[in-house]
């Protein structure tokens, strides 16, 4: 009895120390053997019963253990909020392809969870359902050549269709893929432009990788120039207001995919950047916050507010007093 106890713990510990060697890539001795709360003798044990059971292990008294890349695929170690984490990132991938893509990889992973996990990744997988986004629509080999591409830092040419449906051809030097809720962009250096853009990738047609290598210099924060690209730009009113709270509040209300929020000190403001086509439409969001706000720009959305105020007052004075029109 006490015999099956050690096998059972041993086997316990070895699926926890292939968990940790998928974690990341290098663990030094005596952090795994912290981690599994053994000696770094037993530690070197346990590596050697994984390498005799098909799993490359690899040593180095340098770089510590990191699990190589062998022909044998090790089993996928997932804890339960990972499995769900997983499904939840798949169920939504956007476009057609990327879902078909997902589905497929959702189905694989199926086969090899353990029954528990499996029943969990399942119910996600029936249960959860994504609205057509058919513009985000991303073919996977599009956005993986872009990936590359920008971690290479080579130059690429694409087809472009742009908003009002003007097709053009531009060579850009790729910096950064940014997701805006389920839409795609590129964020590069227009060479044709000579400045920082932002493209829509479901809006990229023909794409070709270049080997011409390029340097990057001063490049812009990505998250911060893309939130702005995609909520003022596209817009023929730009509007900056400053909200009387602090950022995280209004952050938490408001999406990052319709306006940039930007912190103030000493923190009790923040300044929110968006664009609309119609000033009523920005009224109307500013009415909907429940604090304070300064308009900063433009002057004809002040205007817009002051307008709509004196109604709004002449509304509330002719209810209060009973002289509204009378019900029919």
């Amino acid at each position: 009895m006490h015999e099956t106890a050690d096998v059972l713990e041993t086997s316990a510990r070895l699926l926890r120390l292939l968990s940790l060697l998928q974690e990341r890539r290098e663990w030094s001795g005596p952090v795994l053997a912290d981690r599994l709360g053994v000696t770094t003798r037993t530690v070197r044990r346990d590596v050697d019963r994984l390498r005799t059971l098909g799993y490359p292990v690899e040593a180095s008294a340098q770089q510590g253990y990191r699990l190589g890349r062998g022909a044998a695929l090790p089993p996928l170690l997932l804890d339960d909020d990972e499995a769900v984490a997983v499904a939840a990132a798949l169920r939504t991938a956007p476009g057609p392809e990327m879902a078909a893509a997902a589905e497929r990889a959702l189905g694989k992973l199926e086969q090899v969870l353990p029954v528990r996990l499996r029943d969990r990744l399942a119910a996600v997988r029936t249960a959860a359902v994504a609205l057509p986004s058919p513009d985000a629509a991303v073919p996977p080999d599009r956005l993986a050549a872009l990936a590359a591409a920008c971690r290479d830092a080579v130059r690429v040419r694409v087809g472009y269709t742009d908003g009002a449906g003007t097709t053009s051809e531009r060579e850009v030097e790729p910096y950064r893929l940014v997701a805006v809720g389920r839409r795609w962009y590129l964020l590069g250096v227009d060479r044709g432009r000579g400045e920082w853009r932002t493209l829509r990738v479901d809006r990229v047609g023909d794409l070709h990788v270049t080997t011409f290598r390029f340097t990057r210099t001063d490049p812009p924060d990505a998250a911060a120039f893309v939130g702005r690209a995609v909520t003022t730009s596209p817009y023929r009113w730009q509007a900056t207001v400053r909200v009387h709270a602090p950022a995280q509040d209004v952050a938490a209300r408001v999406p990052s995919s319709v306006a940039v929020v930007e912190p103030e000190e000493p923190g009790d403001s923040c300044l929110l950047t968006t664009g609309a086509d119609d000033l009523r439409m920005l009224v109307g969001h500013l009415a909907a916050l429940p604090w304070d706000v300064d308009v900063l720009a433009p002057p004809e959305l002040a205007a817009a507010v002051r307008d709509a105020a004196d109604r709004l007052r002449r509304a509330a004075g002719d209810a209060a007093s009973g002289t509204g029109p009378a019900p029919e």
